[in-house]
């Protein structure tokens, strides 16, 4: 039995407005979802004009990448740079980068004799620049900072050692090796950043400051984990295995290309490149959505900080959202498509009577207003 008109239009008139409305569900949630990752939208905080792009790479423990490799890796972006802008007066854009890799566990103490463990990561460059952390009380240390004995430490460990969080300027002793506390860090607040965090408190000292850790200087005598030293030298840590960088884009996809380019030349096999700015784009998380499982399921040895696998289970999430919103646009699309076949359709057959007939309503009208006029 076929619908009659009236009904057959105003059920697809309902199953459009469904449609419509699981896609704006779907949208806010999966824009909330994104939002929460805040780490990667550090170039939008960088860059107010929206023409840098913000790129994180990942290497295994054997990748061989250093605090001596960020310096060719910038010599390398700065030459693409200048030869894609081809500025008269030589000036390119900045390109802040931040390198870190984790240390290990470590013993924390107070001057009050109490203590707690805690996992420790050095950290170079402008690392705070690209972390989100809501900073509770002090300054973060730079690498400009004369001495290198600042601690960046989060507020669970604050309240341990000394039952508040505003404790800048206090004195902590990292497996014995003398820090200050520079600045009071919350700790992770979202949900997957809870969920991928280990349980214990975070310590983030610079690399120079790593180098008096006993951890270091045990891996330095030993001639492992990158880190270089021995009788003659002090040691010191070189390995990296997390580096961020903020680049000017004048063309779409040259960051991440040049970026990318350069580091499969290097470290094929051994590095993973994210283009954090374009990461959760609708458009891209829909078509991620056949490579789901490869999101869940890591086969590779790569070191990931807990904010980047945070932002993996976002992408986890989002790649079924976003591909059933697209589903979502299928149905009103085809049928704004048939209205406008149908109108111009009812156009070509009754064009001029419909000229006609709103020319004489225009006439009507005005004739309508002459009156009213002349009766007042």
């Amino acid at each position: 039995m076929k619908l009659k008109k009236p009904l057959l239009y105003a059920v697809i008139a309902g199953v459009n407005a469904l449609s419509l409305t699981a896609a704006l569900a779907l949208t806010l949630t999966g824009g909330a979802i994104a939002r929460s990752q805040s780490y990667n939208r550090s170039a939008e905080k960088w860059d107010r004009d929206g023409e840098s792009t913000q790129i994180s790479c990942f290497f295994s423990e054997d990748a061989g990448f250093t605090t001596d490799s960020v310096y060719a890796l910038r010599a390398e972006m700065q030459s693409k740079l200048s030869s894609a802008i081809n500025d008269p007066n030589g000036k390119l854009p900045e390109t802040p980068d931040a390198y870190s890799t984790p240390i290990g566990t470590g013993y924390v103490t107070a001057d009050s004799i109490k203590n707690a463990e805690a996992d420790i990561t050095a950290v170079g460059g402008d690392f705070f620049l690209f972390r989100d952390f809501k900073r509770l009380s002090g300054a973060y240390f730079t690498e400009d900072d004369l001495m290198q004995d600042g601690a960046v430490i989060e507020r669970s460990l604050a309240w341990k050692l000394y039952g508040s969080p505003n404790v800048a300027g206090q004195q902590i002793y990292i497996d014995g090796a003398q820090f200050y506390i520079a600045a009071v860090i919350d700790d992770p607040t979202d949900k997957y950043e809870k969920l991928t965090a280990d349980e214990n408190p975070r310590v983030y000292v610079s690399y120079d400051g790593a180098a008096s850790l006993p951890q270091v200087q045990y891996s330095a005598e030993n001639g492992g984990y990158g880190m270089d030293g021995g009788s003659e030298a002090p040691a010191k840590l070189t390995k990296i295995t997390c580096y961020e960088c903020i680049m000017y884009d004048p063309v779409e996809n040259f960051a991440y290309n040049t970026v990318n380019k350069y580091l499969k030349n290097m470290y094929n096999g051994r590095y993973s490149a994210v283009n954090n700015t374009e990461r959760f784009k609708p458009s891209r998380m829909a078509k991620a959505y056949k490579k789901r499982p490869l999101l869940a399921v890591r086969r590779d040895t790569l070191v990931y900080p807990y904010w980047e696998n945070a932002s993996r289970i976002a992408e986890f999430k989002l790649a079924p959202m976003y591909f059933w919103r697209t589903v979502c646009f299928v149905l009103p699309i085809i049928t704004a498509i048939w209205l406008i076949w149908q109108g111009s359709r009812l156009v070509k057959r009754n064009g001029l009577k419909l000229i006609s007939a709103v020319i004489e309503a225009y006439k009507k009208a005005v004739y309508r207003r002459r009156q009213k006029k002349a009766n007042i």
